[in-house]
């Protein structure tokens, strides 16, 4: 069963989750974006988060763990999420093995994070139908650059890499969520 939006047919919370990552110079300067809405379409959360130094594929990870966090903070019983990343949604599926160590830790967290709903898909769709997903993750990146721009560039004076390095392994990083809706800050 796919749901849409408007489908009522079980209880709880149905959540549309659209998700991007992006990332200058790949690996470079990235950002996760997350825009959340509800069956009926209205917008419930949107975020948009700096995520220091990260590959492309990083990024898209680091943006759908945002999601299902947010997801499960909002109460989400039915998950549909949408990713512009092909490669993402068949890795999550199952369809391509994943071989790359740093992308094998940030898929089983994914899939860590699938427990506790009553149906979580996960669908690729044209770039064209992510946007607000991708401006937000071009929004992260965007604010990092002009903050960077008053502190000595984007260095910032460190030694080359960004200057939230030490939050590698975490979801930290700056962050501009912007929540509407039930479970609102």
């Amino acid at each position: 069963m796919v749901l849409k939006r408007g489908d009522s047919i079980q209880k709880g919370l149905h959540l549309f989750i659209y998700i991007d990552g992006a990332s200058r110079g790949n690996p470079g300067i990235a950002g996760a974006g997350v825009f959340i809405t509800n069956g009926e379409g209205k917008k419930m959360v949107e975020m948009s988060r700096y995520l220091g130094h990260k590959t492309n594929n990083e990024a898209e990870y680091k943006a759908l763990l945002l999601g299902l966090r947010e997801a499960k903070r909002l109460g989400g019983e039915y998950i549909h999420i949408y990713t512009d990343s092909e490669l993402i949604e068949r890795q999550v599926k199952g369809i391509y093995r994943v071989k790359n160590l740093n992308l094998k830790v940030l898929h089983k967290m994914v899939i860590e994070n699938f427990k506790g709903f009553s149906s979580l898909k996960i669908e690729f769709i044209p770039r064209e139908k992510n946007q607000e997903a991708d401006l937000l993750a071009n929004q992260a990146i965007e604010r990092k650059i002009a903050k960077g721009k008053g502190k000595g560039g984007i260095r910032g004076g460190t030694d080359g890499r960004s200057s939230s390095h030490s939050n590698e392994g975490s979801d930290r990083g700056e962050e501009s969520p912007s929540s509407t809706g039930q479970g609102g800050p």
